[in-house]
């Protein structure tokens, strides 16, 4: 029940799947109550510091993006955010020199690998909880997240696509599931139609089939094919989990979501702390 930072601190290189930017990540170990802070270390100024809340979100356009007060933002945070969560990590300085979380092989998993070699240290602070009190639903064009009062976390997850490949597919999550064996693996998904107009927008710079499950119409392109019969409702799982994390504490309450977006889970989450009687912060849970 006591937070948790790393031991020690820990880098890899990668590509940024929409800027196609080679950048280099840090994680360091932090004190007790931090959070999760990105630093900007490319850019020279005392204001190169975000914090990874859902009110510095900004940009939701196929990725969560956060900046401060100044301007400085980093991109395609949720893998990463996820991958903390999961690990159970409560304190975390992420160095970064520059404006986009590499995207790795599209997943968590190799940022859970990093986190484990880092290895955990326990601090003398308990965990924060952020215990749901009342219902919360938000709804955007067919899209839904209804979010209930519980004891534990449970994640409940469907998506649907109209292609045969993907289809109408569902996940489910407990709070006792392994995130590493479940969730970590599960990679970011593209259509090939959509590629040479994400491009011309400046997005999609970096994807290629090393970092992301490639669809065509109805075949997928990568040789090795799916991790999971289901892993694209893995994955929008895992980037609810990334997206959830944004509020500095581990959730409690029972979270049923319908075609989510990065969008639709920041809404929630600005809609859930609008009402202060809607959840409470707690250090302890059953």
């Amino acid at each position: 029940m006591n937070q948790l930072t790393i031991e020690n601190p820990i880098s890899c290189f990668g590509i940024g799947v929409h800027s196609g930017n080679k950048t280099q990540v840090t994680l360091r170990p932090a004190s007790k109550n931090v959070g999760i802070v990105f630093i900007r270390t490319d850019v020279s100024s005392v204001y190169n510091k975000i914090l990874a809340n859902y009110s510095s979100v900004f940009d939701t356009s196929l990725s969560t993006s956060i900046k401060n007060n100044a301007n400085i933002s980093v991109s395609t945070i949720e893998h990463l955010m996820a991958a903390i969560w999961g690990c159970g990590i409560d304190n975390l300085i992420v160095e970064i020199d520059g404006s986009e979380v590499p995207i790795m092989d599209g997943s968590s998993k190799p940022f859970v690998f990093m986190l484990e070699c880092a290895g955990f240290r326990i601090l003398n602070a308990h965990k924060k909880y952020l215990k749901l009190l009342k219902e919360i639903r938000i709804e955007d064009s067919g899209t839904e997240i209804c979010a209930s009062p519980s004891e534990s976390m449970v994640i409940d997850l469907t998506i649907d696509f109209a292609s045969k490949v993907i289809g109408k597919q569902k996940h489910t999550f407990c709070r006792d599931n392994n995130f590493k064996e479940e969730i970590a693996d599960s990679r970011t998904f593209g259509f090939l139609q959509d590629l040479n107009y994400l491009q011309s927008k400046g997005l999609a710079k970096g994807a290629s089939l090393d970092n992301a499950i490639g669809i065509d119409k109805d075949t997928i392109l990568n040789h090795e094919g799916l991790r999971h019969d289901n892993e694209f409702a893995r994955h929008k799982m895992l980037d609810l989990m990334g997206d959830l994390y944004t509020t500095g504490a581990h959730f409690i309450g029972t979270i049923n979501g319908y075609k989510t977006s990065h969008n639709l889970n920041n809404q929630f989450l600005r809609k859930l702390f609008s009402d202060p009687y809607a959840y409470s912060f707690i250090n302890a849970i059953s």
